[in-house]
């Protein structure tokens, strides 16, 4: 039983595992449904129809939006902000339509690190020898997944290099960001750039969509807002050494989902290098709780689509 005094701080470790489990259901049910679309619909064309079909769930948020005072420059950093994550969005629905469900997830969970990496960059965080061997660990994960030279490397798996490279771009701004505006106004923004950023990418390539891929697409939208909602719940409900090693389910989910409806053979490499990655992700989180620092890395529910 949960203590109440404990429930009261935000600890109830049980209720974030299990808010983290939603989380991974939803994202998992966004790469299935991407799956399903294919290559019917261009990759750009098909991230910008899941923005614009998404921006219906922005509409409570509009009150707030219109109070808000932007200046200038803020404005601009919200825009780059918008063509990274864009350009990161296109490389990650590319991606699906040309390597497994689970290398992509695999991959995925590379982001973080790739966040890590940055803010010592950028911001100046320190990267102490733990922290650095741990990254070393998680690209040796990547290594493991892509095993060069005893296999061939695909454009898909190049596209998911940029699509961490991408994604921590934009995170590391969402820090930036983060200090002026609230969270939701973070978001929204995030929404409506990123539709703005896409147009021109989509209109390059357009073709007409059927009513099914537009429904599959705007499933994607629904499931994609749910699991940030549910990831923002777990949050709330226990820290993040707690709900990261959960994560590492939406690895084995995908692998089954993979597997048992698009008939993708199970890789244990993959598992492999997705579990040294996320191990490597985990200990950093660790880490940064055992120093009481604030976390700087997002964990790679932050950032999906």
């Amino acid at each position: 039983m949960v203590d109440k005094a404990d429930a009261s701080r935000g600890q109830r470790p049980l209720a974030g595992i299990l808010w983290m489990l939603v989380t991974g259901a939803n994202f998992v049910a966004v790469t299935a449904l991407v799956k399903l679309v294919g290559t019917g619909v261009p990759a750009p064309q098909a991230a910008f129809l899941r923005y614009v079909l998404g921006l219906v769930f922005l509409l409570p948020m509009l009150g707030l939006l219109r109070r808000v005072r932007i200046d200038r420059a803020t404005l601009a950093l919200y825009g780059w902000r918008g063509l990274a994550h864009a350009l990161g969005v296109i490389c990650w629905f590319y991606a699906m339509t040309r390597i497994p469900i689970a290398e992509v997830t695999a991959m995925n969970y590379l982001n973080p690190i790739y966040v890590t990496i940055g803010a010592a960059l950028v911001f100046g965080e320190k990267l102490a020898a733990r922290r650095i061997l741990a990254i070393a660990v998680a690209f040796i994960g990547v290594l493991v997944i892509l095993r060069p030279g005893f296999r061939e490397v695909s454009d898909g798996h190049v596209a998911m290099l940029f699509t961490a490279l991408f994604f921590g771009g934009s995170y590391l701004m969402a820090k930036r960001l983060s200090e002026r505006d609230s969270a939701a106004v973070v978001v929204a923004m995030l929404s409506i750039s990123v539709t703005i950023a896409l147009a021109p990418f989509a209109l390059a390539v357009w073709v007409t969509p059927t009513l099914t891929q537009l429904a599959w697409l705007f499933g994607v939208a629904f499931f994609a807002t749910a699991g940030h909602y549910s990831m923002t719940m777990a949050f709330r409900a226990a820290p993040l050494t707690v709900t990261q090693p959960v994560t590492f389910l939406q690895l084995v989910w995908a692998t089954l989902l993979g597997w048992l409806v698009f008939g993708e053979a199970v890789d244990g490499w993959v598992i492999l290098g997705g579990a040294m990655i996320v191990g490597a992700v985990v200990f950093i989180t660790w880490r940064e709780a055992m120093l009481k620092r604030r976390a700087m890395t997002p964990p790679p529910e932050a950032t999906k689509l």
